[in-house]
């Protein structure tokens, strides 16, 4: 893929992140560009007088030139920030800085825009900016924060970071180790996995679910994942979209999502490449909240690809939305309140308290068929394909907290954020056993997990590593 000449010279682009809120939405969370100077003018014109002099200690409406200057043009080394964005605007900044690359300790300062605030932002930006200043030799924060701005209290208080009060002065002194044990705290960990739990509820418990590619073709990937729908006994509506067909196996079509009666909550979308980001803006509209892009043609087949993912996953991150795939096979919920059978492979598990992920549709079937075979009962089954939003790790904390879960099983090619699997893995496996196969130990295996996801096999050493600290148990075939 050629490089992004717009991004600014050093700009770290690994560093961007979709998280997940404590209400069940999601914000962006990426390095500052200087594109965003409007956009950071607009939030501090939308912030309350109260919170802008909670962060600029003086009262003002707006920044003044060399402010936006300095705030958005950054090294990314000795200064940097982080911005928290829905739909392109900043809605909350976090930010370092410190006078000389040989200081150990750097200055921090946080804003979150009032209707914003009591989310988590302002956690997840304290977040990102040790683990990056960790990595930038930067050993500790301090901070300056005002006796009465009670929401920075409360967030470095919940990470467990000590405060000092000045006598007289009304502001209170922190300073805090940027080390991964320390700004990782129990009620962070917590934090963390019950806001994933919430925005991943529409996608395992929808009340209403719409297949946009619904085929009267039964042999078709459409056709036969609404016909396992039907078939699992879904609880709720199941509506096929076909601008074709006025009725699927008996069942009215609607020629768009927007036609649909009433509610959907996940729309599972089987239409060709070109034509699901246009699919997903109607979901958008029509208020869906969740997403299963069993459609192909994305990053696993090259810079094209990758642009139509890019510009979807825009879309996804700006509505707030869960996202499945693209590139994957589909989910299946076995708990008897939703019976949500939401795959095109051709078996049916039993219900039971494992749960799998595959990034592999392909060997999505073998684990199924494994399954069948072996009596093993599923609770829920993922085939999470480019993983372009709904990762592994995001799984992990959802089974962490479910009750139908007591084994978590793994099928991997490649990491999102190992540094996060490794801390959620970590927790989980102390109550719940974690087993996974992880492919590329052969070259083989390497070139057949890029032709799967379009990213290259981990080095295998350092996979048996992390999965060792993790105490993941590594296993070397599906059987």
């Amino acid at each position: 893929m050629t490089a992004d000449t717009s991004l600014p010279q050093g700009y770290p682009k690994d560093w961007e992140h979709n998280v997940a809120l404590r209400d069940g939405t999601t914000v962006r969370i990426r390095p500052i560009k200087p594109t965003d100077a409007d956009s950071l003018q607009r939030m501090v014109s939308r912030m309350s007088r109260q919170s802008v002099y909670h962060r600029f200690f003086q009262v003002k409406t707006h920044l003044q030139p060399e402010e936006l200057e300095a705030f958005t043009h950054l090294d990314y080394r000795d200064r940097m920030a982080f911005v928290a964005t829905r739909s392109d605007d900043v809605i909350g900044v976090g930010r370092y800085w410190r006078d000389d690359e040989s200081d150990e300790i750097a200055d921090v300062a946080f804003a979150v825009v009032d209707a914003e605030q009591g989310k988590g932002i302002a956690t997840r930006l304290v977040r990102y900016l040790t683990s990056y200043a960790d990595n930038q030799g930067i050993t500790a924060f301090r901070a300056s924060v005002l006796a009465d701005n009670h929401v920075m209290i409360r967030v470095f208080r919940n990470a467990g970071y000590p405060m000092r009060r000045e006598e007289g002065a009304g502001i209170y002194k922190v300073e805090f180790p940027t080390t991964e044990m320390s700004y990782f705290g129990k009620s962070d960990e917590i934090d963390e996995q019950r806001a994933i739990a919430a925005s991943l509820m529409p996608v395992f418990y929808p009340s209403a679910v719409a297949v946009i590619g619904a085929s009267r073709d039964p042999q078709s990937i459409g056709g036969r994942l609404f016909t396992n729908l039907i078939n699992g006994d879904f609880t709720g509506p199941v509506f096929p979209v076909n601008p074709k067909a006025d009725v699927v196996r008996s069942v009215k079509a609607y020629k768009s999502v927007l036609d649909v009666p009433g509610r959907v909550d996940l729309a599972f979308i089987v239409v060709p490449a070109r034509f699901v980001n246009s699919v997903v803006a109607e979901c958008v509209e029509k208020g869906v909240r969740g997403l299963v892009v069993i459609s192909a043609g994305f990053s696993e087949t090259g810079e094209a690809g990758s642009q139509l993912e890019d510009e979807l996953m825009e879309t996804v991150r700006d509505a707030g939305m869960r996202m499945v795939g693209p590139n994957c096979m589909g989910i299946i919920n076995m708990d008897s309140a939703i019976s949500m059978n939401g795959q095109f492979g051709p078996l049916s598990p039993p219900a039971g308290n494992v749960a799998m992920s595959s990034q592999s549709g392909a060997l999505g079937v073998a684990i199924l068929d494994y399954a069948g075979q072996m009596g093993i009962g599923i609770s829920t089954f993922l085939s999470i394909g480019n993983q372009a939003d709904v990762s592994g790790d995001d799984l992990l904390l959802y089974w962490e907290s479910d009750p139908g879960t007591d084994v978590i099983l793994l099928y991997v090619e490649s990491f999102g954020n190992s540094r996060r699997f490794a801390r959620a893995a970590r927790r989980i496996s102390k109550k719940k056993p974690i087993v996974a196969v992880k492919s590329g130990r052969t070259a083989a295996g390497a070139r057949a997990a890029s032709s799967h996801t379009g990213s290259l096999a981990s080095v295998d050493a350092a996979v048996d590593t992390l999965f060792k600290q993790a105490g993941v148990i590594r296993t070397d075939t599906l059987t």
